[in-house]
């Protein structure tokens, strides 16, 4: 995963990405060399009017959780905010099928006579704003390997039976930092394979219930309260330290999420985390001690939950659905399990433990629009309303208006009164990002998976590779950038188009640096603004950097046109 000590990582990239940048511009012929150009006359004022669109996917059941179809875009009530918003964009699919009035163009043309549309042909067709991307998140940290092992044969049949072509998944695992099993693939044989060679890793969840029995015991021993308050408290802090690496890695996946394209899906597999750190052993002292006030009141010292809530923000912020699986299934108490008994164990502690680390699972479905699947030793039917999801939901569309804030916004989905008696369920807000933070994600994702959305057909090359004394090489790289593909306005006796640039660099070691913006004027005589049209324009970027693989992601900004493209660049620097 990236890491964002800047001092590091940027010692580790030689200098400050961009931060030494001597760049020139050319527009060139794609076999010609470039020729110097001039630059955009600093009196331009342009005034661009950016149309974000808020794409909110929502799920329909009726009393006995079937699914409902059919429904039209004048069936629903969108609100930001608690204020009425039209609905733009108008998305509805079937069983994996679109039907929807707003049929993408691709998805009709493709064959329908003879035979069914090929998987490629249904992948292609599917509109980037519409791809599922699932990540598998595997909580090694949080999970027993049995509970682990048990769920992860639903799993298999879930992903190898249930998802569709076109969908893209990934499996991550977190044993105390988080590590790709296996990136993201249209073959989901490649990610069900995988669990196998992760039923063979390390779990730690048993760590947890030995030091959770430890600390119960040791209270039981204790004669005065106070000192069973302390102990109680040690235990917690070391519960909440646990707790925050784990919410900080689901924080950090969300986060190279933000920057993908499409729909986004996060399947979260743990025996839970807890809400309140140490919780059932600080009603263990109240039920031995008596003393409500002392041991109850320590205990919201450790209340993660605005934790809990920040992750869902982020989530939603960037369009993340979480759907959660304990795998521990039905849950017995220690008290009257023979197995576990231990001398100080009872119902109502045992019940406070399992409902403190459930509600988190449950917390972080409901806020993003997802599901949680507790308390049940098979999972699979589950799952398949899960899949459900994924195949058979409405996407609305909404323009926010205002952007850039950075606020969080609250979203509300209602049904008009015809439709009375059904379920809506859906994401809880959104976070209006501005254009830099956007970017920024985009570039961050384009490096983390080496999936990028290039619409705008930019290229980038490595020119020039010039070794310096201490070691380090001074790159030239070279961004084209069609100009066909921009949008440009008259300006006097030139034309003009605003671009910036987002670069961001990892190294072997999967260290990233910091997303830099960089201006790129666009400048062409209205007398070559056509053959223009057919040329590049070529930016060159030197960038001194340490020898060893390197990953460049290059995001760029059409801001009269308010559109984006994204594209890599792997190379070696030193060879």
């Amino acid at each position: 995963m990236k890491r964002t000590h800047r001092i590091r990582i940027l010692c580790r990239l030689a200098v400050p990405i961009l931060g030494l940048l001597l760049a020139t511009a050319a527009i060139a012929q794609e076999t010609a060399p470039p020729a110097a150009e001039e630059s955009l006359p600093q009196s331009i004022y342009f005034d661009a009017v950016e149309v974000n669109v808020v794409n909110v996917e929502v799920y329909v059941t009726d009393k006995q959780g079937k699914r409902v179809t059919g429904l039209t875009k004048d069936d629903f009530e969108l609100l930001q905010d608690n204020r009425p918003v039209r609905i733009t964009n108008f998305y509805a699919v079937e069983e994996g099928k679109v039907t929807g009035p707003e049929l993408p163009a691709a998805i009709a043309e493709l064959p329908v006579p003879e035979r069914p549309p090929l998987p490629e042909e249904i992948e292609a067709a599917t509109p980037e704003d519409q791809r599922l991307h699932l990540v598998v998140y595997v909580d090694n940290f949080n999970l027993r390997p049995q509970n682990r092992n048990r769920v992860f044969r639903s799993l298999r049949e879930f992903l190898t039976t249930k998802l569709r072509p076109g969908d893209r998944a990934m499996l991550v695992s977190y044993d105390r930092s988080l590590h790709v099993r296996r990136g993201f693939s249209s073959d989901p044989l490649t990610i069900a394979s995988a669990l196998f060679e992760l039923e063979k890793a390390s779990a730690f969840g048993t760590h947890a219930d030995n030091e959770r029995r430890d600390a119960l015991n040791e209270v039981d021993d204790l004669r005065d309260s106070m000192t069973a308050v302390t102990r109680a408290r040690q235990y917690a802090e070391s519960v909440m330290n646990d707790l925050e690496f784990s919410i900080r890695a689901l924080k950090e996946m969300v986060g190279v999420l933000a920057g993908l394209p499409g729909r986004k899906a996060i399947l979260y597999v743990s025996d839970g985390l807890p809400l309140v750190a140490g919780e059932d052993v600080f009603y263990a002292i109240e039920q031995k001690f008596k003393d409500r006030s002392m041991a109850i009141l320590e205990s919201r010292t450790f209340d993660a939950s605005r934790r809990f809530q920040e992750l869902t923000n982020q989530a939603n912020a960037s369009r993340v659905t979480f759907y959660t699986l304990d795998a521990a299934g039905l849950r017995t108490a220690t008290s009257i399990s023979a197995a576990e008994r231990d001398p100080f164990a009872s119902g109502l502690v045992d019940s406070i433990h399992f409902s403190n680390i459930q509600q988190p699972l449950q917390m972080l479905a409901d806020a993003t629009g997802g599901r949680a699947i507790i308390n049940t030793n098979d999972p699979t039917p589950a799952l398949n309303r899960i899949a459900e999801d994924f195949q058979t939901y409405y996407s609305l569309g909404y323009s926010p208006g205002q952007e850039g804030s950075g606020r969080y916004h609250k979203i509300t989905v209602r049904l008009r009164n015809k439709t009375k008696g059904l379920e809506v369920r859906h994401r809880e807000g959104y976070r209006d990002k501005p254009v830099y933070a956007r970017l920024a994600d985009g570039v961050q994702s384009a490096l983390f998976f080496g999936v990028a959305h290039n619409p705008l057909d930019l290229v980038v090359k490595t020119d020039q590779q010039v070794p310096r004394n201490d070691g380090n090489y001074m790159v030239s790289i070279a961004v084209l950038i069609p100009i066909g593909n921009l949008v440009m306005i008259p300006e006097g006796d030139r034309e003009v188009a605003r671009v910036r640039l987002f670069v961001g660099a990892m190294d072997e070691r999967g260290d990233t640096s910091e997303v830099q913006e960089v201006p790129v004027p666009i400048s062409v005589p209205l007398a070559e603004a056509e053959s223009a049209k057919k040329q590049h324009f070529t930016y060159t970027m030197p960038l001194m950097m340490r020898p060893g693989p390197h990953k460049l992601a290059i995001g760029l900004r059409d801001d009269l046109a308010a559109s984006s493209s994204f594209a890599l660049h792997y190379f070696t620097v030193g060879r």
